[in-house]
């Protein structure tokens, strides 16, 4: 299963091992349980510090254990970690085998202090580029700490676990076999919910800190680029994120970014992150803002406060929140929610491996989701709204192709149905006729659009009827001093590239704001 590339570059990393490790297989007489002994053996014979073991004593086959040779360190994979998640098998081999991780050593010492017993399970697929976030951080902290266990589950392989268990949305995690949490995951993240003081010592750290020149609220593409250009010139600048990245974490493919033919959302997400933690920024992850207070008077300090109580202050602000999926706004939308309504056919597709699914959406996204969803389900039906597709036309030509994708245009979905646990059905209106229509399924993708994160925003600065924050050509908004960029404001193409443009203008625009507003403080001092 090894290329001479991938020979070559895994046994690079294998070279950084510091401890031996054993990797203890429990298989079957399975074509995927052959997959994953070649797999463990071509891995094993890259280095002397690795050695591959037999042992059958795990019920999931083929599942594997990397453990640290005379401990109980060990990190579990139920399933063969390629794909996205090669990463992750790479990243556990090396820190079970004694490599340092990339993990502040404040967050390190949190892991380590948790007491107790966990027993993570989590239920992945191979195509999600959420997953390996998820998985990487459980693994992590299993690695830290002996008490923590974890075991990454690939849900197309271990179906029948995955129906029993009702899992239709990945990652879903489960803690000492009740259901923990869905979706993207940092360490960060899984400590606040197992460490119920978390947050509150965050906010503690976060009061005490002083005013910046420049406040980034947001840590997408916009957000990123905002902080180099601010840092860059000097001034103190922090970062307020929810989670940095932004929406780029939940984007698969991206093709069109200038000087690169591809790349992948979350390897950006990570790049953006690095390059903005080369500079003095201060980075404040899992931050997520409640209200904007404009100074009192000219040149005064902005105060942006914070759901976990806490507040920053600042001389200037940045708006860069971004944007996130819409939904329908439908009966049993929001109630079978990951239980068969999901956002990202990258990362739950898999789970919906032969059965009947909808897409909401007749752009590029909806499309395109069809197109690959119509690959790995057995029938897909494409609803629009409007009375023709919006995608460009190669993709409608691609999707007209397909044999097992029928084309609803001019429909109105008007409600999810189901059967109290999962999603059993869609009933669609003709919007020219009026008569509705109840199309049996079992999944549905949702893909119409963004929503700005603006809500917070609400008679703090303006907004356009669309929520969106009102800026000029400069980035500024209507309140002085604060200034806004990316897909939360009015720029009228929403775009990585264009984000980062915006930010950059918008860091500028604050720069020379704080020029002009700090030059009558002095001499007003000095008189």
């Amino acid at each position: 299963m090894l290329d001479d590339s991938l020979k070559t570059q895994l046994s690079a990393y294998l070279e950084k091992l510091q401890q031996p490790i054993q990797l203890v297989a429990s298989l079957d007489g399975s074509d995927a349980s052959r997959e994953l002994e070649a797999l463990l053996q071509g891995i094993a014979a890259l280095n002397d510090k690795v050695e591959y073991l037999r042992a059958d004593d795990d019920a999931r086959k083929p599942s594997f254990a990397i453990v640290r040779a005379g401990t109980d360190i060990d990190v579990r994979f139920a399933g063969i970690p390629m794909g996205h998640e090669f990463t992750s098998l790479v990243l556990a081999l090396l820190w079970v085998g004694g490599h340092p991780p990339k993990l502040e050593e404040e967050v390190q010492n949190q892991v380590r202090d948790l007491e107790g017993e966990f027993r993570f399970e989590t239920y992945m697929s191979l195509s999600c580029q959420s997953c390996p976030d998820t998985v990487q951080a459980l693994n992590l902290m299993s690695v830290l700490n002996p008490n923590i266990k974890h075991v990454a589950i690939d849900g197309a392989l271990f179906q029948e676990e995955v129906e029993a268990r009702g899992i239709m949305s990945v990652p879903t995690i489960f803690l000492n076999g009740q259901p923990f949490d869905q979706g993207r995951m940092t360490v960060e993240q899984v400590l606040a919910k197992l460490d119920t003081g978390a947050a509150s010592r965050a906010a503690e750290q976060i009061a005490k800190k002083d005013a910046f020149d420049v406040l980034v609220v947001g840590g997408g593409p916009a957000g990123a680029a905002a902080a180099v250009y601010a840092a860059r010139k000097g001034i103190r600048t922090g970062v307020a994120a929810e989670r940095f990245g932004g929406q780029v974490l939940d984007t698969m493919a991206i093709e069109n970014f200038i000087s690169m033919s591809y790349t992948e959302g979350p390897k950006l997400a990570v790049a953006l992150e690095q390059h903005v933690r080369d500079y003095e920024v201060d980075v404040m992850n899992l931050q997520r803002a409640s209200k904007l207070v404009p100074a009192s008077q000219p040149g005064g300090l902005i105060t942006v406060e914070l759901e976990n109580g806490a507040s920053l202050k600042a001389r200037s602000v940045i708006l860069s929140t971004g944007a996130r999926w819409r939904q329908m706004n439908v009966p049993g939308e929001e109630q079978y929610k990951n239980k068969g309504v999901a956002y990202c056919p990258h990362c739950d597709g898999p789970l919906f491996k032969g059965k009947r699914v909808a897409v909401i959406g007749g752009g590029n996204s909806g499309v395109e989701a069809a197109i690959d969803l119509a690959g790995i389900v057995a029938h897909v039906t494409l609803v629009e709204f409007d009375t023709k597709l919006r995608a460009d036309e190669v993709l409608q030509r691609k999707l007209r192709s397909l044999p097992n994708v029928e084309i609803i245009v001019n429909g109105q979905t008007t409600e999810v149905l189901g059967d109290g646990a999962k999603v059993t059905g869609l009933v669609v209106k003709d919007r020219a006729s009026g008569q509705s229509r109840t199309i049996e399924l079992e999944g549905v993708f949702v893909q119409i659009g963004l929503l700005p994160n603006t809500e917070w925003l609400k008679g703090s600065v303006e907004l356009s009827p669309r929520g969106e924050i009102v800026i000029d050509e400069r980035g500024a908004t209507s309140v002085p001093g604060v200034f806004a960029a990316g897909d939360a404001t009015t720029v009228p193409y929403k775009q990585i590239v264009i984000a980062m443009g915006a930010g950059s203008t918008a860091a500028l625009s604050a720069f020379d704001h704080l020029i002009r507003t700090s030059a009558p403080a002095e001499q007003a001092a000095a008189a």
